[in-house]
């Protein structure tokens, strides 16, 4: 990942053992951001659940130096952005599916023209100041005081941003399984957004019926139709009985503390 200017030698290290590519056209930074507003009592949940539910390590908590708080996951085997928005994207329906669509950020895009910024970094003020505020690595205790004001005043500590940084680990790609198969059983929203109609007219009352029909559909593109496939291979088999039925405000200025580095 790029540095940006205010960088030491560990956090260069740091970012990069954690965020760092890992392999040519690979990313291992996976971005969930929540804005407008960045509510911690929200985003929290994410932080907290995949810890509890899914076994995960803590990731990292940044404030974007714009309008949004983020969670920042590491993988320990680089993926394909593809992969990496599918990924995100189960993590939204699992822990954000009330929230809504345009509030929520996934990092990379599934197209990898937008990938994870670099943190920290210098942004202009957007209330009218003059100057720049900065996007910085926060600590869990702090991340509630920024929901008005995702940003820092004045620049991070790098040694302190480093120090933060060094108690985060990766998810191992055993920690990662249950969660990515699940996403590669699912076809993502935009891909189904995407899928062109097809003859039937009427409302489909069964799911496996659905998935039938775009995987047996030739007007479909190909890629759906082998979505709609994984879909059908990672749903539960239905049983016969069931086919036959089947039919609080806070002060805007908030400046480098420690615990924000």
């Amino acid at each position: 990942m790029r540095a940006s200017g205010i960088d030491s030698a560990r956090l260069v290290a740091e970012r990069e053992r954690l965020y760092g590519a890992g392999a040519p056209g690979g990313v291992r930074a996976l971005v969930l951001a929540l804005a407008r507003p960045a509510d911690w009592a929200v985003l929290g949940q994410v932080w907290q659940g995949v810890q509890t539910e899914l076994g995960w390590p803590a990731p990292g908590i940044a404030v974007s130096g714009t309008d949004a708080c983020q969670l920042w996951f590491s993988l320990a085997e680089p993926v394909t952005p593809a992969e990496a928005h599918a990924l995100l994207e189960r993590l939204r329906l699992r822990y954000l599916a009330d929230v809504p669509a345009h509030r929520v950020e996934l990092l990379p895009s599934a197209d990898g023209r937008r990938l994870a910024p670099v943190v920290p970094s210098p942004y202009p003020d957007r209330e009218g100041g003059g100057g720049e505020v900065w996007s910085a690595y926060v600590a869990p205790d702090l991340a509630p005081v920024f929901a008005e004001t995702p940003w820092l005043d004045i620049p991070p500590r790098a040694e302190g941003q480093a120090e933060l940084l060094s108690r985060l680990r990766p998810i191992s790609a055993a920690e990662g399984a249950v969660l990515r198969s699940e996403a590669a059983a699912v076809p993502s929203s935009a891909a189904i957004a995407s899928a062109p109609a097809t003859s039937t007219t009427g409302a489909f009352a069964d799911p496996r019926a659905f998935l039938l029909q775009v995987m047996n559909d030739e007007r479909v593109e190909m890629g759906l139709r082998i979505e709609a496939a994984k879909a059908l291979l990672g749903a539960p088999a239905r049983s016969r009985a069931t086919g036959a039925a089947g039919a609080t405000s806070t002060p805007r200025r908030k400046s480098a503390a420690p615990e924000a580095g």
